[in-house]
This record gives C-alpha cells, sequence and structure tokens, in this order.
C-alpha cells in the first residue's frame, strides 16, 4: 500500500480494512457517496495539483472529512485511484445506475424540452439513474432530464471507436472528459465504456496490461516513458498528446521518430487488456 493514488488513507485516518497493516490514529468504514456535479477534481493535497477527475455518476468512499475549506478525501470505487475532492461535489443519493453518456458530452435538462435551458452539461462516461421516459428524453431519478440520443444502457464493443470520439478534445493533465483529458485519461475512458477494468494513469496501466506478442492489434497500448497511445490499424495511433494540445489521429512510426528526438525517450513496448 505505498502508492498513494492507491491507498485509502491520510495522515489521519485510514480504511477500517488497513487496520493492522497501516498504523493510523483512526480507521474508518468510509461513507458511500456519488459525485453530483459534472465533473469532479481528484486533487493530491486539498485546493493542490490535479491527478484526475471524476466523472458525474462516479460512486466513491469517503475516508477523511477533515479537509481544510470542506475538502474531503475519497477512493474512487471504479478504479481505487485516491484523492482529495470538495465535499459540495458529492451527494449520498445513490439510486441505481442504469445508463451511461456514450456521446462526446450532452445536457441536463429541467424538462423533456430541449428549447429550456439546461441545467449544465455531462461528458462521455457520465454515470445516470434513469428511472423513465418522457419521448424523447430520460428522466434522472435525481432530478433532470438527457436525451435518449445520447445515453445507452449496453457496454461498447470496440475501445478504438470510443477513443475516436473524442478527436479534437482540448489536452488537459489529469483530465478524464470531453472539455479536456489526457492521454491515460483517453485510455481509461475507452476502456471504461467497454466494461474493462483500467487504472487512470500510464504506469499503472503499463503494469496492469500484459504483453503483446508479435504485431499490435487494434486496441492494444503503446507505451513511452510518461505516454499512452492506443493503436488503431498497423499504421496509425490516437492519443491525447501536449505536442498537438489535443486528442489525434498520428503515424506510429512518425510519432515514435518525433517523440524520441525531442529527448521523450524511446518506444517502451504494447500492452494488450481486452
Amino acid at each position: 500500500m505505498s502508492d498513494p493514488r492507491l491507498t485509502p488513507a491520510t495522515d489521519r485516518v485510514a480504511l477500517s480494512s488497513l487496520r493492522g497493516t497501516l498504523d493510523r490514529p483512526d480507521y474508518t468504514d468510509g461513507k458511500l457517496m456519488r459525485v453530483a456535479v459534472p465533473l469532479a477534481e481528484l486533487c493530491r493535497t486539498p485546493a493542490g495539483a490535479r491527478d484526475r477527475q471524476l466523472n458525474f455518476g462516479a460512486d466513491v468512499t469517503v475516508i477523511d472529512e477533515g479537509g481544510e475549506d470542506g475538502w474531503v478525501f475519497v477512493q474512487a470505487m471504479a478504479d481505487g485511484y485516491c484523492g482529495w475532492t470538495t465535499g459540495g461535489a458529492l451527494s449520498d443519493q445513490r439510486p441505481p445506475l442504469t445508463h451511461r453518456v456514450c456521446a462526446p458530452a450532452t445536457h441536463l435538462y429541467p424538462a423533456a424540452n430541449m428549447k429550456l435551458h439546461q441545467y449544465f452539461a455531462l461528458s462521455i462516461g457520465a454515470q445516470l439513474a434513469v428511472d423513465g421516459f418522457e419521448g424523447s428524453f430520460a428522466r434522472l431519478a435525481t432530478g433532470g432530464y438527457v436525451p435518449v440520443q445520447h445515453i445507452t444502457d449496453q457496454l461498447e464493443t470496440d475501445p478504438v471507436a470510443v477513443a475516436l470520439r473524442l478527436l479534437g478534445t482540448p489536452y488537459l493533465w489529469g483530465g478524464n472528459s470531453d472539455w479536456g483529458i489526457d492521454c491515460s485519461g483517453l485510455v481509461q475512458v475507452a476502456f471504461a465504456a467497454c466494461g474493462i477494468a483500467c487504472p487512470g494513469d500510464t504506469d499503472l496501466q503499463r503494469d496492469a496490461g500484459r504483453a503483446v506478442d508479435g504485431a499490435p492489434q487494434p486496441g492494444d497500448l503503446l507505451f513511452w516513458p510518461g505516454h499512452v497511445s492506443m493503436v488503431i490499424d498497423e499504421e496509425n495511433m490516437v492519443h491525447a498528446n501536449g505536442h498537438a494540445m489535443a486528442v489525434t489521429i498520428e503515424n506510429i512510426e512518425a510519432a515514435k521518430a518525433r517523440i524520441e528526438a525531442a529527448g521523450e525517450g524511446p518506444l517502451q513496448g504494447a500492452r494488450r487488456f481486452s
């Protein structure tokens, strides 16, 4: 439990499951809550640098509520990632999740009418508790309506197709949404849509995948020091990258030459999740 990103503990308190393993002044069973805003920042310290983001509908375990200015320490249930977020981003309402946003983005409306002013936008991967339908809108148990064209209750089958929906999305360090995403966030979003568990950071993804024997196939991941991309075909890959500051398609051989020429290291190999 030495990796702080995956250790559900602060200096003050740890999850009860760590009792006897990790020495802390106090232990807790945690409190289950859910992200109720479009995006919640997951930071290494209260109001500190962003490590990742949590999408609308993400379930978390609240471990430490003692942060300044309402910040709380949580562990994301989907991938075990830990960090600080604002308590105001969370709700104790946790109706059963039934759907997720499959379009790059959508809007939450106050009624089943697209002409009304929207509450806010939701990104691809947002998880929804739908409790009914009115015409071409789905009604959420927590309030609001979303267009049925933008949601699904089925898993995707092709992570490459999911990643390609985000072409042109601005690059954002630690980003996990259509409003900004980084290389590992793009990979995680694509695999999550297919029901494939995937960590949130590049080094964790590299360790979790299995080595590829032979030529990489579509959906395989290519790794450089601190960077990951997804293979589209034998010549091309898709990745969120700081070079273009966006999600782009790039020729694999050209990218290898460009990245190595920039002093960012050689290709480290390919890994496979599916």
